[in-house]
């Protein structure tokens, strides 16, 4: 397997801060004079990794780890999927073909080889190197964060190279997604235990990227993935997932904006976001317009301008539906007087204006949503459902918006629902865009299960603007929030009121470790490679989601 050997030799590390770059060149199962004969007189060998270099390498890991290396991550791991499929994004490109349904091969093998050939490698590194050099703070704090790194790639795809990446051999086989997630919990276990027994330590100092070395947030982060991770399993272990939610809520996450895991942007590394704004490929969904804009909720002056173009205008906020036919796909519906909504001023690149925010890992707003979802089926997460919900809406607007307390309270006690969506002016097609539900912003305890659970799904995903990987998947656990058919599938086995359930393994696995990714297709995924098999947790039955055949256009 060409790009998960046990370290890629000659891997150019392109250090999160930007202040230098790394070559890291190791080597396994070579002759005993390969090093001297092979390694070029510039390069740092691991015999001289020092503890800045060592930083280096995890700022690294920290700061692609949720997107891959530069270029591929982003667009074609989130933008031309995750956000799309979770209905945050529309694309308007007429060459992006995923929002109907139509993956692109080379698409899913950029993203693919963009995780394992970089940020999974340097994690990797850190996690051996630490092990190896009596280093066991730094060791715990790289296993931390190796789990939301593979949390999004088994939730992408399924079985996935994890117990056995960095093997040294050229065929690395899978482990199921259930295995996956149950080591999840057994490394959260132990580094956790690390943690407490040395909490006045600083490890890596100001190069995490995220702490900065303070051990008490990790621990509290580690909690917090914990009971995400734990929620993400319920459908499909419901004795664990409560068992771990409980223990993870016992132990103690976050409870404070001060505590989100945010990742240091500069000039030199920007925003994930940001990356992209430069051109208009995508913009505000139908979706995101009929929640936003019916709720009257302050979000959304700060994820959307106006429509009229990249930079924001003056025609009003317009979203528009997933899945259109190339021919609507005009540069009028991106830069028209009545285009549709590009993304606010925070998020377009610094000469234009942006202002680079930190890219989230985690934050308090989704912790307490996850504590209120627990909370309504019965489990003790420390109080009630609707003080959780209340409490994950005001710390996400806190985080979002400069709302006041008044505003937020007034938000909170809103009976506001979302509305149908006004056709876009310069897509001449009527489409049948009814309000997306008829939830209100307010808790409504006295509603049905789903209701109660539609409500707390859908504050998430609004939180989720910035994390698209965690909303798709939400979406598909839960089937909120509902969303709209697409206007036309190119796939056709896949209807339009479909909910994508993974990504296809890439053409190079088959290339390079055909053995390992077809045992795994058979015996974890049924025999079946496609993007309508469902992954391990993805256990809700179909019956219980939303009915989308009002929203097909005919």
């Amino acid at each position: 397997m060409k790009h998960i050997m046990k370290y890629k030799r000659g891997y150019i590390a392109e250090v999160a801060l930007g202040l230098m770059s790394l070559m890291i060149f190791l080597v396994s199962g070579c002759t005993k004079n390969f090093t001297s004969l092979n390694t070029p007189t510039n390069l740092v060998t691991e015999s001289k990794i020092t503890n800045a270099t060592l930083g280096a390498a995890f700022a690294d890991a920290e700061f692609y780890g949720l997107i891959g290396s530069v270029g591929a991550g982003w667009e074609l791991m989130h933008e031309l999927h995750a956000s799309i499929y979770s209905q945050i994004f529309t694309t308007t490109s007429s060459g992006f073909t995923t929002d109907q349904f139509q993956e692109v091969p080379s698409w899913v093998d950029a993203g693919w080889q963009s995780f394992y050939s970089g940020p999974a490698t340097m994690v990797k590194f850190v996690e051996d190197y630490t092990a190896g050099h009596n280093m066991p703070v730094e060791n715990a704090i790289a296993k931390i964060y190796s789990i939301p790194m593979y949390e999004r790639m088994t939730d992408f795809f399924g079985p996935i190279p994890f117990s056995q990446f960095g093997n040294g051999q050229t065929s690395v086989s899978y482990d199921s997604q259930q295995s996956v997630y149950e080591s999840f919990f057994k490394i959260l276990d132990s580094a956790v235990a690390v943690l407490q027994q040395n909490t006045s330590a600083t490890p890596f100092g100001t190069n995490d990227i995220i702490y900065g070395g303070n051990v008490q947030n990790w621990i509290t982060l580690a909690n917090s993935l914990r009971l995400r991770l734990a929620m993400r399993i319920v459908y499909a272990d419901p004795t664990l997932a409560q068992q771990e939610a409980e223990k993870a809520v016992a132990a103690g996450v976050m409870t404070s904006n001060n505590q989100n895991a945010l990742i240091l942007t500069t000039p030199n590394n920007l925003n994930y976001l940001t990356r992209w704004t430069y051109i208009d490929p995508f913009c505000m969904s139908a979706t995101q317009y009929s929640i936003l804009v019916g709720f009257n909720d302050p979000r959304l002056t700060a994820f959307w301008a106006q429509g009229g173009g990249r930079l924001g205008g003056t025609m009003g906020f317009n979203g528009v539906r997933n899945g259109l036919p190339v021919a609507l796909k005009t540069s009028a519906l991106r830069n028209g007087s009545s285009g549709c909504s590009f993304v606010s001023k925070q998020f377009l690149p610094i000469a234009d204006g942006g202002s680079n925010p930190k890219c989230i890992v985690m934050d308090a707003a989704e912790v307490y949503l996850l504590r209120a979802e627990g909370a309504l089926r019965g489990w003790n997460m420390g109080g009630t459902a609707q003080d959780f919900y209340n409490a994950g809406i005001t710390h996400s607007l806190q985080y979002w918006t400069n709302a006041s307390a008044q505003d937020i309270q007034n938000y909170i006690n809103s009976t506001a629902t979302p509305v149908p969506v006004p056709n876009n002016g310069v897509v001449n097609q009527e489409f049948n865009t009814p309000a997306e539900s008829n939830i209100t912003v307010q808790y409504e305890a006295n509603a049905p299960f789903e209701t109660q659970l539609e409500q707390i799904i859908t504050q998430k995903w609004l939180d989720f603007f910035l994390q698209p990987w965690e909303a798709w998947a939400e979406r598909r656990r839960t089937g909120y929030p509902r969303g709209y058919a697409i206007i036309a599938s190119l796939n056709p086995s896949i209807p339009v009121t479909a909910i994508i359930r993974r990504m296809v393994y890439p053409p190079s696995e088959y290339s390079n470790n055909n053995a390992a990714v077809t045992k795994a297709v058979s015996t974890y995924l049924g025999g079946d490679n496609n993007t309508m098999t469902r992954v391990w947790w993805d256990q809700k039955p179909l019956s219980e989601y939303p009915d989308l055949s009002n929203t097909i256009v005919h």
